[in-house]
């Protein structure tokens, strides 16, 4: 055979491979291909011998999801157990939008798996949310871990939308708040936003006793998302809230708004309000504005009634207060009910001139007369029989300059300096309720405690919370009862009390049949230029003398077409024979047990 010369190019020769044998990056691969296997093999013994638990872990943790389990919020009821705020259990559809995408299912008709286009489903899932199949797709498709398909679906719906078998597709249980009773007590139970925070009132200063404790589900998902029957599962559940039951009447708060609303609109006045309060246990049994929110459309109604103005809104108490100061002289021993007073229009105390609403002759009076036909003269000249600290001691007793908790975001308010901040006007004025401010609230508690024998009851709100389980756990504030007077003093009272109505100043607060006492204020109302420009009328009731059973404090302010405190009697008068006739209280038609206003006869004399 004749070989070819070589190239020039070349050199002239070249160097052939021997038969066999491997080449150079034959060898270099072969390497690579062990070290590969080497690096495998050594792989696997670690998975398998040296962490196998480790590895299972983490295997199984990628498989794993958790649930939170919402629990129940409690609800909000009157002493009756009558509901003014309850849950509705609904369900947001929510999703992992990473999970959905077409997925394997088991088809029994042909007893393997089937690919099942997620597609499908979605318009199957469109069909039970009543939504449009772009507004699921818009919703459900993308790579966001949580988005919301639908909120606030029913029990019902929920269970068809999951049976639809939509990977990443849940339910997460979320609370609707209804209010059945409206309007009623609204500014006392407050309201929610829509997000579910609680906003106002006792949804928010409660929140923590109402909402209960979250739960936990842990279950294992197969690469679909979807559950995988019979594997691990584990479940915390979760604690309901507890119920809060009040004190409040849910019949007498309605009546009380009523009127509240009517005395405001008839007098034209910038709001009334009202406490009512058991006598005996300090209890509120209805706290009414004339302007009152509804929980269910909070944006409806004005910012400052969305809070009851009988915590909110303190003004000076006027004549009402002048129980204070012949408390406190009766309990003193400085005066008797009987006592004698001259008592003119018009009289100087140390250089400062006080004078009586109306001009009148000069009368020789008792002190019950005086207190009956509301004299600042008179009251006065008792007053100056106490020191300046032995008034203000009493009136801190009452709890005047004190706040008034009762469980809500914000305690009823009042100021009282102490008299070393009294100028020469002050000292005079504080005997009969002008120089400090006060609640409608904290006038209703004072009263109570002249009504309950001296003894001044806490007022409260909140009766107790009860447990889901029924336990029940009572309200406590850190208050306790205590003895503002004696029970001679408190009876004196109620005695003098009794006068006002039968020949003093409020005889429009006489209600057929019963034993009533009280007492009217007009007082000076500053306007939001601090001006004096306006008056507050007021008028607590007790009732009925022989054993009283309710409080009654109304208070009508600022009004600008004819208000009085003739008005505002008549409207506490109207709320205690409802509240009386609703206790089943008969009437005894008992005499009255008055006291005489004037030192000589005639009793009836001019005004």
């Amino acid at each position: 055979m004749t070989r070819s010369a070589p190239h020039p190019a070349h050199g002239g020769s070249r160097v052939l491979s021997a038969p066999g044998l491997p080449t150079v990056r034959t060898r270099a691969a072969l390497l690579v291909v062990l070290g590969l296997l080497a690096a495998l093999a050594l792989r696997l013994l670690f998975v398998q011998g040296v962490d196998p638990t480790g590895q299972a872990a983490r295997a199984m943790d990628e498989r794993l999801r958790t649930q939170t389990l919402e629990p129940e919020r409690g609800s909000i009821l009157d002493r009756d157990g009558d509901v003014l705020a309850a849950s509705v259990r609904r369900y947001d559809i929510v999703v992992d939008q990473r999970l959905v995408k077409d997925f394997d299912e088991w088809d029994r008709e042909s007893g393997g798996e089937k690919r099942v286009s997620v597609d499908e489903r979605l318009r199957e899932l469109a069909g039970v949310l009543e939504l449009s199949e772009e507004e699921v797709r818009r919703s459900t498709l993308g790579d966001r871990p949580y988005a919301v398909v639908k909120r606030s679906v029913t029990p019902e719906v929920r269970e068809r939308a999951l049976a639809v078998r939509v990977p990443g597709v849940l339910a997460d249980p979320v609370d609707r708040r209804t209010y059945p009773n409206g309007a009623v007590a609204g500014s006392v139970v407050g309201f929610m936003g829509g997000d579910g925070e609680p906003l106002e009132g006792l949804e928010l200063s409660q929140d923590a006793v109402m909402s209960g404790t979250e739960g936990t589900r842990t279950f294992e998902v197969g690469a679909d998302g979807i559950r995988i029957p019979n594997a691990e599962y584990e479940e915390t559940p979760a604690v309901d809230g507890a119920d809060l039951r009040l004190t409040l009447d849910k019949d007498a708060q309605w009546f009380a708004q009523e009127q509240m609303g009517a005395l405001a609109a008839q007098h034209q006045a910038e709001w009334a309000n009202a406490v009512v309060m058991d006598a005996r246990t300090g209890d509120v049994l209805a706290m009414a504005d004339s302007t009152t929110v509804d929980p269910a459309e909070p944006d409806a109604t004005d910012a400052r009634f969305r809070t009851p103005t009988t915590l909110t809104t303190p003004y000076e108490p006027g004549s009402t207060g002048k129980a204070l100061t012949l408390a406190a002289a009766l309990d003193a021993g400085v005066v008797e009910p009987e006592d004698a007073f001259t008592v003119p229009n018009r009289m100087d105390f140390h250089g400062q001139t006080i004078s009586d609403a109306g001009r009148h002759p000069t009368f020789d009076m008792t002190a019950a007369g005086i207190f009956a036909r509301s004299y600042n003269t008179g009251t006065v000249q008792i007053a100056e029989r106490l020191t300046d600290q032995q008034r203000y001691d009493a009136m801190r007793a009452f709890g005047i300059g004190q706040p008034i908790p009762l469980g809500l975001p914000a305690p009823a308010t009042s100021v009282l300096v102490p008299p070393s901040a009294w100028d020469g006007r002050q000292r005079l004025v504080t005997a009969f309720g002008q120089g400090y401010t006060q609640t409608t609230l904290h006038t209703a508690q004072m009263y109570q405690a002249l009504a309950n024998g001296g003894m001044l009851m806490p007022a409260r709100l909140i009766d107790a919370a009860v447990d889901a389980d029924g336990a029940e756990r009572r309200w406590e504030d850190g208050r306790t009862p205590r003895r503002v007077v004696s029970e001679d003093t408190a009876a004196e009272m109620l005695r003098m009390m009794e006068t006002v109505i039968t020949q003093g100043t409020s005889k429009a607060a006489a209600i057929p049949g019963y034993r009533v006492g009280g007492k009217s204020s007009t007082a000076e109302a500053a306007g939001q230029t601090g001006r004096y420009d306006g008056y507050n009328y007021g008028f607590t009731a007790v009732a009925p003398l022989d054993d009283p059973r309710f409080v009654v404090s109304v208070s009508l302010h600022r009004p600008t077409a004819g208000g009085s405190s003739k008005v505002a009697a008549e409207a506490a008068a109207r709320i205690m024979e409802h509240m009386l006739r609703q206790a089943n209280v008969p009437a005894t038609g008992a005499d009255p047990h008055d006291y005489r206003v004037f030192v000589d006869d005639p009793q009836e004399r001019p005004w």
